[in-house]
């Protein structure tokens, strides 16, 4: 429904209320199972419909109002990252716990905090504190975290039912940049080079099937091939250059793997992060 954050007598009536009464008695049934409940949604027919608009469908349903197709949308800000730091197997699976303090921009919190405050200073965390996921990060209400802010991310000052969505050259800034996306994607490349020998092929198999879930077409591959071997050529050429891109992180590398190649494929694995199949639901 398009007021689905209010559901008052200001809002738009829902389309089928029998499905909600009937999601609601399922999830009171259940012991307010929330797992249950969102298990249920998701693997339904209806939301595992194809994104595809047909003729047919366009005509019977234009704003999709009745679910006939699969939205298209840009995932929220806590997903981008945990997809870069899940498919690269950085991400820890640890439930519960502390809060935690990954990467962040240095002085973010200096900026807006008071001199008596006890967050006025940003000390980043270590070891596998880094790598928890999103929903743990720490939340300085007056300076949110810069990578989810950038995403849309609420301020959490109230609670949000539809979060805003945009695209915008700063987010590729993010996923091509910020240290948690580099470090992702050389993780990712290294286990590629490791699982894949020497078969360039098998390597572009094993990212991609990690990230978009599929092997590269014919089209997609050739077109990745040729990045790389532009990428080996520049950092043939520029070793100090490698030796840097392949140091971002606090994640030690694998020395075995040579710092030109593995620079190459960390650069053809930030490339497949990036794609709006990546970064699209």
């Amino acid at each position: 429904m398009k007021t689905a954050e209010d559901f008052g007598s200001q809002g738009e009536p829902p389309s089928h209320p029998e499905l909600l009464d009937w999601l609601a008695v399922e999830f009171r049934e259940s012991g307010w199972d929330t797992r249950k409940l969102i298990r249920l949604m998701v693997t339904s027919a209806t939301y595992r419909q194809s994104a595809r608009v047909t003729e047919d469908k366009l005509k019977a349903d234009p704003e999709n109002r009745l679910l006939s197709r699969g939205s298209r949308f840009r995932i929220d800000g806590e997903m981008v990252r945990d997809l870069a730091l899940a498919s690269s197997g950085l991400l820890v699976p640890t439930i519960g716990g502390p809060s935690v303090k990954p990467y962040q921009p240095d002085g973010v919190w200096e900026t807006v905090a008071m001199k008596g405050s006890n967050t006025r200073f940003y000390k980043q965390d270590h070891d596998e504190k880094l790598y928890r996921r999103s929903m743990y990060t720490f939340w300085k209400r007056a300076a949110p975290p810069a990578s989810m802010d950038i995403f849309n991310a609420p301020s959490r000052e109230n609670c949000t039912v539809r979060r805003e969505r945009t695209d915008t050259p700063l987010q590729a800034l993010v996923t091509m940049n910020d240290p948690q996306f580099v470090e992702a994607s050389r993780n990712l490349a290294e286990r590629a080079i490791r699982n894949g020998a020497a078969d360039t092929d098998s390597r572009l198999d094993f990212i991609t099937t990690r990230v978009l879930a599929r092997p590269f077409q014919a089209r997609e591959r050739l077109s990745l091939k040729g990045a790389l071997k532009d990428f080996l050529s520049y950092y043939d050429a520029h070793p100090d250059q490698a030796s840097k891109l392949v140091s971002v992180g606090e994640s030690k590398r694998d020395p075995s793997v040579p710092a030109v190649e593995l620079a190459a494929w960390t650069m053809v694995a930030n490339d497949i992060l990036n794609l709006d199949e990546a970064l699209n639901k």
